[in-house]
């Protein structure tokens, strides 16, 4: 467990992404007490720059090293970027929450959403893990009647916005709204079609089952922090 301080030196691993960039808006907003930001991303944000209560702080590159003397490591750069440094940042000290996909379904990392399972966070091992979007908000509405009496089935429709994929997708979103608007041809790179004033019935790769992994991560995912 973290001992209590006044003030920690916090680490977002992926400051210059859209999620990253809300963690640090939300660590000004609810004053959480921060003594040092460290913003981190990869090499091709290498000389941008993050503004935090108003001071503009340089963003550093990723590296093994950029861990020491952090207490706590917000990771949201990927699964990939989250099993390759979460392991390296929790040695160092930190204890990390992560908001990948890469610890949820690991036994050994809670799977935590406050207002539900805030009793999972006992004796972790320095690794906390969130859900994904959609199934934070759902099970926050069904604990209390699991709790009543014990849900057997859910039957889900999500609607989700482009933010999930990312800022690329935000921009090519804005910027096929541009070009419909000015009777032009949207240009398509980061989903397979048009996504401006349309909805795609598909979030990630379809599994032998039927389902897609989204589908199949809100299954999994409740049923663990549910119990």
């Amino acid at each position: 467990m973290m001992n209590k301080k006044a003030a920690y030196t916090v680490a977002v691993v992926g400051a210059t992404g859209a999620v990253g960039t809300e963690m640090i808006q939300v660590l000004e907003e609810r004053n959480f007490p921060v003594g040092e930001l460290v913003p981190l991303a990869s090499a091709r944000s290498e000389g941008h720059e993050v503004m935090f209560r108003g001071q503009s702080l340089p963003v550093q590159v990723l590296e093994p090293n950029s861990f020491q003397g952090v207490d706590v490591a917000l990771f949201s750069a990927g699964a990939s970027v989250s099993k390759e440094f979460g392991p390296i940042a929790v040695k160092a000290g930190a204890v990390v929450i992560d908001n990948s996909s890469a610890w949820r379904m690991d036994p050994k990392v809670p799977l935590v959403v406050p207002e539900v399972n805030a009793h999972a966070l006992s004796g972790h091992q320095g690794l906390i893990a969130n859900p994904n979007c959609s199934t934070i908000q759902m099970v926050v509405a069904l604990k209390p009647l699991h709790d009543a009496v014990r849900i057997k089935r859910i039957i889900v429709t999500t609607l989700q916005s482009v933010s999930g994929t990312g800022k690329d997708a935000m921009d090519e979103l804005a910027e096929q709204t541009r070009q419909l608007l000015s009777f032009g041809e949207a240009k398509v790179e980061v989903y397979p079609y048009q996504i401006a004033f349309n909805c795609l019935p598909h979030i990630d790769d379809f599994l032998t089952n039927g389902y897609t992994k989204e589908e199949m991560k809100m299954v999994y995912e409740t049923r663990k922090i549910l119990g």
